[in-house]
């Protein structure tokens, strides 16, 4: 075999395995499987698996010493109306001023739909059937608009679905955003691991390679070159949340008002859990710093202990939509002044080749996974701040087929925020005792993208239609 300086580079590593069949490859396919190990960082592979491939590791921080993290509560609910119209104040302003920049993580299929592509292309509006990328570009336009500055939005694709995101952002014309404003990466990716710390070959030129976590976007907006393109444009502060969340107010003011004002480096928006038994992180503090314990890490004695009034004690829930300052963001990437995130073990059934080249299905998990969370950055930062919001006006993911966090369910959500919003507006619209009307209707975020701009948008019509099954308005 040829020497390759990176064949040699694995070999010193105890990995020359992954080049096993490398003289029956063709050019092509050589080139493929050297491209595919030119991604695997060898000394931080070699660390992940002395720390997270013993039997007892589980990857996830231990859970002593936590209290219920503190939030800043919606004015409804106790807060301070003065604070949270001063954060409306400073986030317009940034956003008038173009320091805001729009991110999201866009890398699933949507295979639990049963839809095949991206999950951003599934249609998930009523009555005109919009994708997720679309609602969200008519968020981002018209914030644009709102604010006189249009906003860059960063897209997070991974690589089994870049190309088809492309292509479909090309077919639509970005939606009227413009090319030079949309701005599409590749998520990293990091290497199965057998139980004895072997990198994993899916076949003979290609390494058992997955995405590394919502939690590498952050390395990912580093090394795309984006944080240089967002400083260029001026944008210092990054509004992320996740492609399944059609409801999300991906550009609200409020929430980037709280971010400056508090100089905070990372926030967070919480949302009361439905019950103990939700499936979502909780926000808390663990030795003075917040942090994010997730649902199966929480002991279950803590997640059912309640307050004096009732209320769950650990209600936060973390519903992954965050406020990042951008060079936050590259201290993390780069581990500037001790900045870790660390990595979680997933086992998982992995197929893969066996020593003679066959390849093996395993009934049982036979590997790992190294997963990055985004919320772990959440110690790291000097200063962070977690608010308040409504579930009805910001979180209503897409998940299931059926069931829970499905298609249905977040039609229903938006059906009964539009229905909110006009009745707010002073609309006669009928309704059930959920709020949910017999009819299905859809708003535009070009007409309100949340309460305060549809009601501006129904004061200007000259005539206001009647709202009948199948109203549209635009």
């Amino acid at each position: 075999m040829a020497q390759h300086p990176l064949i040699e580079a694995f070999q010193h590593a105890g990995q020359g395995h992954v080049f096993a069949f490398f003289d029956q490859l063709d050019a092509a396919a050589q080139q493929r499987l050297l491209a595919e190990a030119a991604e695997v960082d060898l000394g931080e592979f070699a660390r992940l698996s002395r720390t997270l491939l013993t039997p007892a590791a589980g990857g996830g921080s231990g859970v002593t010493g936590l209290t219920p993290a503190p939030y800043e509560p919606r004015p409804e609910n106790g807060g301070d109306p003065a604070a949270w119209a001063a954060a409306r104040v400073a986030g317009e302003e940034a956003l008038r001023a173009g320091r805001v920049a729009v991110f999201t993580v866009a890398g699933g299929q949507g295979t639990r739909l049963g839809f095949d592509g991206p999950k951003g292309t599934f249609p998930v509006t009523p009555v005109k059937e919009k994708t997720l990328f679309q609602v969200f570009a008519e968020k981002i336009a018209a914030a644009g608009r709102r604010f006189g500055r249009p906003l860059h939005w960063f897209i997070m694709t991974s690589h089994a679905n870049h190309a088809a995101t492309e292509a479909f952002f090309a077919g639509h014309d970005y939606f009227g955003l413009g090319a030079g404003h949309v701005h599409l990466f590749r998520q990293g990716r990091m290497p199965a691991a057998g139980h004895d710390g072997k990198i994993l070959l899916a076949a003979k030129d290609a390494l058992a390679l997955a995405p590394d976590g919502h939690g590498g976007s952050l390395r990912a907006l580093d090394r795309s070159g984006s944080l240089d393109l967002m400083a260029q444009a001026g944008a210092d502060t990054i509004s992320y949340f996740q492609v399944d969340n059609p409801l999300v107010r991906c550009v609200d003011a409020e929430f980037i008002g709280w971010h400056l004002l508090c100089g905070a480096e990372m926030s967070a928006k919480a949302t009361p859990k439905t019950g103990p038994g939700e499936k979502v992180g909780h926000f808390c503090l663990q030795d003075g710093r917040l942090t994010v314990v997730e649902y199966t890490d929480l002991p279950v004695a803590l997640q059912r202990e309640t307050e004096p009034d009732g209320q769950l004690r650990y209600r936060a829930g973390s519903i992954g939509i965050h406020v990042f300052d951008r060079e936050f963001v590259r201290r993390m990437a780069c581990g500037g002044d001790g900045a870790a995130m660390p990595f979680h073990r997933a086992d998982k059934k992995v197929p893969c080749l066996d020593a003679a080249g066959r390849l093996v299905k395993p009934a049982a998990p036979n590997g790992v996974k190294f997963e990055l969370f985004v919320f772990d950055a959440l110690p790291s930062a000097r200063r962070a701040v977690v608010i308040e919001t409504r579930r009805a006006d910001d979180f209503s993911p897409v998940k299931n087929a059926t069931g829970e966090d499905s298609p249905a369910t977040c039609r229903a959500d938006q059906l009964r925020q539009w229905v909110r919003w006009l009745r707010a507006a002073g609309a006669e619209v009928p309704a059930d005792a959920t709020g949910l009307p017999p009819f299905a209707l859809e708003v535009s975020p070009l007409f309100g993208y949340d309460e305060d701009t549809f009601a501006a948008s129904w004061r200007r019509l000259a005539v206001r239609p009647p709202v009948t099954a199948g109203l549209y308005l635009a």
